[in-house]
């Protein structure tokens, strides 16, 4: 069974509590990702994503200068390296994300996307699962 640790990015780039929305909003666009996670002395405390820039800053009429624990995610779902892939895609699907942190403790140490399940033949079934699962659910809101 294969595991998080042999499809994750492993490189992840990260911001901090120090940065601004605007800061954040700059590196997104830097690196092309549509989240960033959010870290504090090595330990993982949120995740901002596109979606909240423009839903909890722009949508709010709040500055780009705005901090960014005003508007991210801290209410995280995570797997370990050891996680099986399926176990992640089941996450993935039941609470509705597209990326998962990889934490060891509370040390960011990797991300998984439905992209990376994507690349993989052996998980592309799953990915395509968990995409359709999380799809249907978003048509709904």
């Amino acid at each position: 069974m294969e595991k998080i640790k042999d499809i994750m990015t492993d490189d992840v780039e990260s911001c901090s509590l120090l940065d601004n929305v605007y800061e954040v909003a700059q590196k997104m666009k830097q690196l092309n990702v549509g989240a960033i996670p959010i870290v504090d002395n090595e330990k993982l405390v949120g995740m901002i994503t596109d979606r909240d820039i423009v839903l909890r800053c722009i949508a709010e009429k709040q500055p780009p200068s705005s901090k960014v624990e005003e508007i991210m995610s801290d209410q995280l779902f995570t797997v370990t390296p050891e996680t099986s892939t399926q176990e992640a895609v089941r996450i993935m699907a039941e609470q509705q994300v597209r990326r998962l942190p990889v934490v060891e403790g509370e040390k960011l140490v990797g991300i998984v996307s439905l992209g990376d399940f994507a690349v993989r033949q052996l998980t592309d079934d799953q990915a395509k699962e968990a995409l359709s699962e999380i799809s249907e659910s978003e048509a709904q809101h």
